[in-house]
C-alpha cells in the first residue's frame, strides 16, 4: 500500500510541478520582454537591492528539508521535527524579507503594481513566487503541528518526502527568478 501511495504521490507531485512550472515561465518569459520597456521610473537599477541574506535563508531551506525526511527515515522524529523547524523558520525569514523589500518599494521608493510595465511585471513575478512560498510555510506547519501531537512517525516518511519536493521546486524556482530579477533585470 505504501510503495503505491509513493508512485501516486510522486506522479501528482510532479504533474503540479510541471503546471506551476509552466505558469512560472509565462510569468519569466513576460518579465524578460519587458525589460527596460518602462516609459517612467522608478527603473530596476534605482530601486532594488539584491536580497542576498534572505536568498541564502530560502536556498538553505532545502538543505534542513532534506535533513529532516533524512532524518525521519532514520526514525528520529525529534530530529526530524527541529529541521523541519528550521525549513519553516528559513521560509519565513525569506518571506519576511520580502514584505520589507515591498513595503520599502512602496512608501519609500513609490514603485507600485500600477506604476510601471516594471512595477507590474515586478510585483506579479515575486508576487507569485511569493504567494507559492505562503503555501509551502503553510504545508510545512500543517505536518509540524501533526509531528507535535505525535501524528509523524517514520511511515509517513514518503509522504513527508513527496511535500518536500514542492518546497525544492519554490526553491528551484528562486534561483531563476532571482537571476531574472536581480541580475538580467538589472
Amino acid at each position: 500500500m505504501q510503495c503505491e501511495y509513493s508512485a501516486r504521490g510522486r506522479v501528482a507531485m510532479f504533474g503540479l510541478i510541471a503546471a506551476e512550472a509552466a505558469i512560472f515561465t509565462i510569468f519569466i518569459v513576460a518579465y524578460l520582454f519587458y525589460i527596460g520597456k518602462s516609459l517612467t521610473g522608478p527603473m530596476p537599477k534605482d530601486v532594488l537591492s539584491v536580497p542576498v541574506f534572505y536568498t541564502i535563508c530560502l536556498l538553505s531551506s532545502s538543505v534542513t528539508i532534506h535533513m529532516a525526511v533524512k532524518g525521519l527515515s532514520k526514525g528520529n522524529v525529534r530530529g526530524f521535527g527541529a529541521w523541519w523547524l528550521a525549513t519553516i523558520t528559513l521560509g519565513t525569514a525569506f518571506m519576511y524579507g520580502t514584505v520589507t523589500e515591498w513595503r520599502r518599494l512602496i512608501y519609500q521608493e513609490g514603485l507600485t503594481i500600477s506604476t510601471n510595465l516594471f512595477g507590474t511585471t515586478y510585483y506579479s513575478l515575486v508576487g507569485l513566487h511569493g504567494f507559492h512560498v505562503i503555501v509551502g510555510l503553510v504545508g510545512l506547519s500543517v505536518i509540524a503541528i501533526f509531528t507535535l501531537r505525535g501524528n509523524v512517525t517514520s511511515a509517513e516518511t514518503e509522504r513527508v518526502d513527496v511535500f518536500s519536493l514542492y518546497w525544492h521546486f519554490v526553491d528551484a524556482v528562486w534561483v531563476v527568478v532571482f537571476t531574472v530579477v536581480y541580475v538580467l533585470g538589472r
